[in-house]
């Protein structure tokens, strides 16, 4: 089997190394379908990419959730993928190191800065290069938008800036200690995805400019704060960028792509009609 078949997708790289994928990474796919994989246990990132059948010249990153101890690869990631190709995006998968004592709390934010290199050295965003993260992935999709943290070093020397950027339900910065709304509120497990969550704060550490984001909440969500949803919006508009928000008053955690039933729905739909109002369709 081909690297890229790995994952039913048409490219893929390793990150950092040229080791073969398998190895790589534990993939479990409850049913026997990618659509559901989950991603754990990740000892080297892998990017995979999928193609349009009728390019626009733009790629999109795309940053699954799993709270950076396990990754949705499937429902939020080649699902993902799925809907971005049809409207003409070449889209890239990430499977990232989780920040761990053995790979240290930097470590998804390495990765998806590597593979944001990666993907516009070999040419696919000659048009524009966005990012679409959820959950955990909208934390790791906002933290690209942002300055790299002083304290660390970044073994990426130059960074391609995103162009635009899609964000649902991430935890933006209410894990952070001194940010949070739940009062006493214990230290995350493991120490080093706590020390990620404390360093990278996007809401106040954006590059400005900003891109224009598109960002989706619920709510009700009783995972991950709503209010995570108005901090970045805020942030993004104080760094010059344009903010189309939705918040959606009744919806569960994780509505990804496949949440009937509920006006949640509608939200690829509506991005899609921001992305065409920005001229990114074209």
């Amino acid at each position: 089997m081909s690297s890229a078949a790995f994952l039913n997708a048409d490219q893929a790289w390793a990150l950092w190394d040229e080791k073969p994928v398998e190895g790589a990474f534990e993939l479990d796919t409850p049913g026997g379908t990618l659509d559901y994989a989950v991603a754990t246990k990740v000892e080297r990132p892998w990017l995979f990419g999928y193609e349009p059948k009728n390019p626009n010249g733009r790629a999109v990153l795309i940053l699954g959730g799993g709270g950076y101890i396990e990754l949705m690869v499937g429902k939020e990631g080649i699902t993902v993928a799925r809907w971005l190709t049809s409207l003409g995006f070449h889209a890239f998968v990430l499977v990232h190191r989780f920040p761990t004592a053995q790979t240290s709390p930097q470590a998804p934010l390495d990765d998806a800065r590597r593979a944001l290199e990666l993907i516009s050295g070999k040419g696919f965003a000659k048009a524009g290069l966005g990012v679409c993260g959820l959950s955990s992935g909208g934390h790791l999709g906002a933290a690209v938008l942002s300055e790299y943290p002083t304290s660390w070093n970044s073994p990426t020397a130059a960074l391609p800036r995103p162009t635009f950027a899609i964000i649902g339900y991430g935890p933006i910065s209410t894990n952070a200690v001194g940010r949070t709304i739940i009062p006493n509120k214990p230290a995350l497990e493991p120490p080093e995805k706590q020390k990620l969550y404390d360093v990278v704060q996007p809401d106040v550490q954006l590059v400005n400019p900003a891109p224009p984001t598109f960002i989706v909440y619920s709510g009700n969500d009783p995972i991950v704060p709503v209010v995570n949803a108005y901090r970045l919006a805020e942030g993004i508009t104080k760094a010059g960028g344009a903010v189309e928000l939705h918040v959606f008053a009744d919806a569960p955690h994780g509505f990804a792509l496949d949440t009937q039933g509920l006006p949640i729905s509608k939200w690829p739909d509506l991005c899609e009609a921001w992305l065409e109002q920005n001229g990114l369709l074209i």
